[in-house]
């Protein structure tokens, strides 16, 4: 039985939809039970769904009984250590032989992410642990982009602090497909993958794109670190960690260099899904509404 922690998540909804296309038995964990009941519809009535919450570390050992895989993708969260590493801790004693992490790009003291420093002590507690485990290290989400759909749509703007630096921009459906493959092949488990698209992306290359597929200009506008900061959290109404954790990644990408790797692509045997086609799936998104 294979369990996923992060079942309603962007990631863990589509690995949970890959493993039902495979047959797989799946038991899904959430706090909202009923609404991943009513989500996944008839389409799911081979898919266990169990109540549990990282709050409730008793709801947790009950959901994890007879479970010999986990996928573990807490949202981040000033709790992340505190969660994960008491999940872990749990996994072990209901007898999981093995996790499924989505962990973030290594941390590096050049730039230093504090996110990145959270899942770094995780993977060690993993490391320490008696479990086999495979971690994904996934650059930025594509899909994290449709949160400038409001600024794209209503001022045809978006706004940052990364400058023209190349970033790696992976769609979270190649993750989930990565996952599952971990999940159900023997031979991908048990090792660390760092996971970007096909080629990296300047933000005005995507206000390019943008431009032309909405026939209408779309512009990037480069903001000091600390304004993007005050703007994430008086707009866009951010907790101060998460425009925090925002600022620090973009900065990092003007600091360290970024590189696309090939991993998704050896592991699946198809290319990774392209931003052009994501931005053409979801162009609906950042058109002006009526």
């Amino acid at each position: 039985m294979i369990a996923i922690i992060g079942a309603t998540g962007t990631i863990g909804n589509a690995l949970l939809k890959r493993l039902m296309e495979l047959g797989v038995p799946v038991r899904a964990l959430t706090r909202e039970p009923d609404k991943l009941r009513q989500h996944i519809g008839d389409a799911g009535s081979g898919v266990e769904v169990c109540a549990a919450d990282a709050n409730d570390p008793e709801s947790m050992r009950r959901a994890l009984e007879g479970v010999s895989q986990l996928f573990l993708a807490l949202s981040n969260s000033p709790r992340q250590v505190e969660f994960e590493t008491l999940i872990i801790q749990i996994a072990v004693q209901a007898g999981v032989e093995h996790i499924v992490k989505i962990s973030s790009p290594v941390y590096d003291p050049r730039s230093p992410v504090t996110v990145a420093g959270w899942h770094g002590e995780i993977e060690l507690a993993l490391a320490e642990s008696s479990l086999k485990y495979t971690v994904l290290r996934p650059y930025a989400f594509m899909q994290n982009l449709l949160k400038q759909a409001t600024p794209i749509s209503t001022q045809g703007m978006f706004f940052g602090c990364i400058g023209d630096s190349p970033s790696n921009f992976v769609d979270c459906r190649d993750i989930a497909d990565v996952a599952a493959a971990a999940l159900t092949n023997p031979e991908v488990a048990g090792r660390v993958y760092t996971l970007t698209g096909a080629r990296t992306f300047t933000y005005p290359q995507i206000a390019e794109q943008l431009t032309t597929l909405l026939d209408r200009p779309i512009r990037f506008v480069n903001l000091p670190p600390e304004a993007l900061r005050s703007d994430l959290i008086e707009r866009g109404h951010m907790p101060p960690w998460l425009a925090e954790h925002v600022v620090e990644i973009q900065t990092m990408s003007t600091v360290i260099p970024e590189t696309t790797t090939y991993t998704v692509e050896r592991i699946l045997g198809r290319a990774p899904r392209t931003l052009e086609a994501f931005l053409q799936e979801n162009i609906s998104r950042f058109q002006p509404r009526r």
